[in-house]
């Protein structure tokens, strides 16, 4: 018999601390250039390729003020387990499921979370690894992997407990749920997906289900194809570059590998063992893509394995999407819904097949699938699974962001339609604090006037609500600093620079405020002149508040214009909590090798740090370069191409800072989720 539980889920781990209250705009150009020829892509792949991906986050504000002083940390979890498996669900983390136990062998089929520490990774920063993450909206880790998810106790197709997570996406803003069924006597878990296009226009859709498992020596990714995507470049599996990429420990380097699965074929994957044995991944057909990601057996792969899993444990990740490369968007037509059935499972396959030759290891996996799984067998499931769907739930048992019903009773009061159905019930009780300027812009007409040294409060950027805060600027009570600060930020998400400098300057106008200053900067960075930046970022500092967020911003500014003088005097004039933030600490050890003050950057260095980015190389930059000067001097020498090889021979960066996705030219990476640097 099924059973459904709830517990407490206890590892180390830390808080995320408070968002960053300064919003972090798009990217100007919001589709990537890619040159097809050289990458040889095929034509039938061109189509959406590069459509919509540029970096967005807005409304969404960044979590990036987490650290790495650990303490036990009890999290929510509900356990879903059957005869066969135990499967522990993380509503507060975005639903990650962190654990699937094959109950027969004892064996975890995916990567269980040992430790909760976030790292710069996700769109809006933090990120944990580990687990089946969902993934959708945009390119990259999801807006809502590290918030809570509404949960809620279904009925499953026989009768047993069954689990809903669901959502609204503010980006795009659509509902989404996943419906996570363990029938009585499967040896599968599936999850039912369904996204929604509640509005008139096309969407430019997203998803990718994204599986953390555990590396082991000698396991094995197979997956039935024969020409895949390493990064964006067209090339035949499994061998690249003369090395066997179906094992990620072969490779020194952090990589993808995108397979090209045939239409006519069946869409699955698996993680095998040197036994044989490991976890088995199928879907219904609308999800064609299938993916392979490992951070490298490199010294900064191994550095990113021991900060995200703690000593002793390492993770790959495959992952299964709707298109074939997570540089794809999917036209999704208006008022559309798209569902789908994936199945995660316990595989047993002969173990000389799955390691021998290509062709041979993945026609002994698809043949134990057809026979454990037929096709025929899992349509059947999501067809069953598709009453459900549509079901209302019988219990709440956690509530996520209140932001689905803020929508709710914003078309309510519009006598207009949500698109959010019944079965996903986001209600008016559920509003809360960050909701309430909007409720009340909502009520009467008028955003809530602050103070300008508190912060502004969370951002919006539907028409919908661009519209009602046109209107009440118009007002003599709506016509405050907030409301055109707030009408600005809308306006330059979509796409109206002009008009979001026009409002900023409007908002200090009413009120001089650091963020509307701000705000400013950044368009000035985008046309890079960094002095009228600096000039607009001194101005709101002034102002203050005095957070850190700012100041990390006006930092970069300082380097870029090399104004030394005036970054000593900045950093000597922050206060003690915002001098001790690891980014100034940075900051200041870049100071002390400009200054050869080797001996304090010899100190810096000695220190944990949490938020390098993936693909970051600020802190080996920075060892490499104290040991050239040491070096230099100490044999009066001239620091030139010969000296850096050598001290990259002879000076090793110690592990606790060395995050490099590469250590060689072949060997280049960039992370498709990388931040934009120019804000």
């Amino acid at each position: 018999m099924t059973e459904l539980r709830v517990e407490a889920y206890v590892v180390p781990g830390v808080d995320l601390g408070p968002e960053n209250p300064l919003p972090k705009f798009r990217e100007p150009k919001l589709d990537k250039e890619i040159d097809f020829e050289a990458n040889k892509i095929p034509e039938e792949d061109q189509p959406g390729m590069g459509w919509q991906i540029g970096f967005r986050v807005l409304p969404y504000r960044m979590q990036d003020n987490y650290n790495r002083k650990r303490k036990p940390k009890e999290l929510y979890s509900v356990v879903l387990e059957n005869a066969h498996l135990k499967v522990t669900v993380l509503p507060q983390v975005g639903g990650l499921v962190t654990e699937i136990m094959h109950r027969a062998s004892g064996k975890q089929l995916i990567a269980k979370n040992s430790i909760f520490q976030p790292a710069n990774i996700a769109l809006r920063d933090a990120w944990v690894h580990g687990g089946i993450e969902w993934n959708t909206a945009h390119l990259g880790h999801h807006y809502l992997t590290m918030e809570p998810l509404h949960t809620a106790r279904i009925m499953g197709i026989n009768g047993e407990p069954a689990l809903r997570l669901y959502a609204w996406d503010r980006v795009k803003c659509f509902p989404f749920q996943i419906d996570l069924h363990l029938p009585d006597d499967s040896e599968f878990l599936f999850a039912r997906i369904r996204i929604i296009n509640p509005h008139d226009y096309t969407l430019p859709m997203y998803w990718w289900t994204n599986m953390g498992v555990e590396e082991l020596p000698g396991r094995r990714v197979v997956i039935p194809a024969e020409t895949g995507y390493n990064m964006i470049k067209l090339a035949n599996l499994p061998v690249i570059d003369g090395v066997d990429r179906s094992y990620p420990v072969n490779v020194s380097h952090a990589y993808d590998v995108f397979s090209r699965i045939p239409k006519e074929r069946r869409k699955w994957l698996a993680v095998v063992d040197q036994d044989g044995t490991g976890l088995l991944h199928t879907s219904t057909d609308r999800l064609i893509g299938r993916k392979l990601f490992s951070w490298g057996s490199g010294p900064g792969g191994d550095r990113w394995q021991e900060y995200l899993n703690g000593p002793g444990q390492r993770f790959f990740e495959v992952q299964a999407g709707l298109a074939r490369t997570q540089l794809h968007s999917v036209p999704m037509p208006a008022g559309q819904q798209w569902t789908w059935t994936e199945a995660f499972g316990h595989v047993q396959a002969n173990p000389k097949k799955v390691h021998g030759d290509w062709e041979t290891a993945w026609h002994e996996v698809g043949a134990i699938l057809d026979k454990r799984l037929p096709a025929e067998q899992l349509e059947d499931y999501d067809a069953q699974f598709a009453r459900i769907t549509t079901a209302k739930p019988q219990e709440l048992l956690y509530q996520g962001l209140a932001w689905g019903a803020l929508e709710n009773y914003r078309a309510t009061r519009q006598k207009q339609i949500s698109g959010i159905p019944e079965e996903l019930p986001f209600v008016e009780s559920e509003l809360g604090p960050d909701q309430q300027p909007w409720v009340e812009l909502l009520r009467t007409g008028t955003l809530p006037i602050r103070d300008p040294h508190e912060e502004p409060g969370h951002y919006m950027i539907q028409d919908n609500w661009r519209l009602l805060l046109e209107a009440s600027v118009k007002t003599a009570k709506g016509n405050h600093w907030l409301s055109w600060l707030h009408l600005g930020v809308m306006y330059l998400e979509a796409g109206e620079p002009d008009d979001a400098r026009g409002a900023w300057e409007k908002s200090i106008a009413l009120t001089p405020n650091l963020w509307a200053y701000r705000n400013l900067a950044c368009l000035a960075l985008r046309d890079e002149k960094f002095n009228e930046a600096l000039k607009l970022q001194m101005q709101g500092w002034q102002l203050g508040p005095h957070i850190t967020a700012m100041a990390l911003e006006i930092i970069p500014v300082m380097n870029k214009l090399e104004a030394w003088p005036q970054l000593r005097e900045f950093l000597a004039s922050l206060s003690d909590d915002i001098a001790e933030h690891e980014r100034i600490l940075m900051t200041r050890a870049q100071q002390s090798l400009r200054d050869d003050n080797l001996d304090e950057l010899a100190e810096l260095l000695k220190r944990e740090y949490g938020t390098i980015r993936e693909g970051e190389t600020t802190l080996t930059d920075l060892w490499f370069g104290m040991h050239e000067k040491r070096l230099a001097k100490a044999e009066g020498v001239a620091i030139d191409d010969k000296l850096k090889a050598r001290v990259r021979r002879e000076f090793p960066p110690p592990a606790h800072i060395d995050f490099r996705m590469y250590t060689k030219e072949k060997d280049a990476y960039v992370a498709p989720q990388a931040t934009p640097k120019d804000q």
